[in-house]
């Protein structure tokens, strides 16, 4: 299951995992207009984790999950 706001300054997806145990934290995405982060919860740690990942990045992961193993370059366009 997955939820989608639109806040002022970003757009926030939340990623709940459903499936069978062992189960995730939520991870929740946050699309602002020159990156993206996405955060998860860590009990082990207890605090969240955040990774930050330019516009170009997130591009290139988008890519890359539909590409089979290799190494590439994306055209700019």
């Amino acid at each position: 299951m997955f939820s989608i706001e639109h806040d002022f300054d970003a757009t926030v997806v939340t990623l709940v995992d459903e499936g069978e145990t062992p189960l995730q934290e939520d991870v929740v995405v946050h699309g602002f207009e020159d990156c993206i982060t996405v955060e998860q919860y860590d009990p082990r740690a207890d605090r969240v984790q955040r990774v930050t990942l330019s516009m170009t990045q997130m591009r290139d992961l988008a890519a890359a999950l539909r590409l089979p193993e290799g190494v590439y370059t994306r055209n700019k366009g």
